[in-house]
């Protein structure tokens, strides 16, 4: 409870949640100083050799814990649908992101790429929205999923809003614009998401804006695995290591491990 009730009072301001894909990756930005973090459910899928939401739900609650006991910061997790369409179903998801030590988690209003019925979205937000231990993300997924209505997405956020959710998220805004109306509609947080190339502001052009929260989603993983890839095509492609050049020392990557 105490690390939920600081994760709520980080949205008193902007301020940038790190996602992590694993507790290594949770100790080193922890170390380099955000004050929360969150799991996303792609990295974490990536790290087990599959696509974005082929994790079961046990999978993704040991993913959490591991993530939580790892840090001394709040953390919330990208629970994609929460793992049900049932109402009742995706509020024990909740609960049980509640006893594994989680500050938040999301919900999404889709599944398998599919738009939920707005009435089964709404009921769903507020079924969630009774575990109270915890930080509700609701997240409207049309500009994802081949609906990029503004009208329409704000509607279903200020349903959200409504229902209970804390903070409310619609990733694939396509300008600051849509932002700027999105964040004066609510008047809870907006939490936005960079991760999308020409689709990604900067901290300060998100502030002023209104966002409260800035998420990263699958980004950093992306960048690491960029990384990977791009040192073991020089290493077969070439015979060379210059990578090593670019390559954080052991010695400096440890110390992020020090308790």
């Amino acid at each position: 409870m105490n690390k939920a009730q600081n994760f709520r009072g980080l949205h008193q301001r902007c301020f940038v949640i790190a996602n992590a894909w694993d507790a290594g990756s949770a100790r080193m930005l922890a170390g380099l100083g955000f004050p929360a973090l969150a799991t996303s459910s792609g990295a974490h899928a990536g790290t087990l050799g599959r696509k974005d939401g082929q994790v079961t739900r046990e999978e993704a609650l040991a993913h959490a814990r591991a993530i939580v006991a790892a840090v001394e910061v709040p953390v919330s997790a990208d629970f994609e649908n929460c793992f049900a369409d049932d109402p009742a179903k995706a509020a024990e998801t909740v609960r049980l992101a509640a006893e594994v030590g989680l500050a938040g988690c999301s919900i999404e209003d889709a599944a398998k790429g599919t738009i939920y019925e707005f009435d089964l979205a709404v009921e769903r937000v507020a079924a969630a929205a009774r575990i109270k231990e915890l930080v509700l993300t609701a997240r409207c997924e049309n500009f994802l999923r081949g609906k990029p209505d503004l009208d329409d997405t704000i509607k279903r956020l200020l349903a959200y809003e409504q229902a209970g959710a804390d903070v409310l998220m619609a990733p694939g805004l396509p300008d600051l614009d849509s932002v700027r109306k999105v964040c004066a509609a609510l008047s809870r947080p907006f939490n936005f998401m960079v991760g999308i190339k020409g689709k990604s502001f900067s901290v300060e052009e998100l502030k002023a804006a209104g966002v409260k929260r800035i998420s990263l989603a699958t980004s950093l993983w992306r960048a690491a695995m960029s990384g990977l890839v791009e040192a073991a095509r020089e290493v077969k492609d070439k015979g060379t290591f210059t990578y090593l050049d670019r390559s954080l020392p052991t010695p400096d990557l440890v110390k992020f491990f020090e308790r």
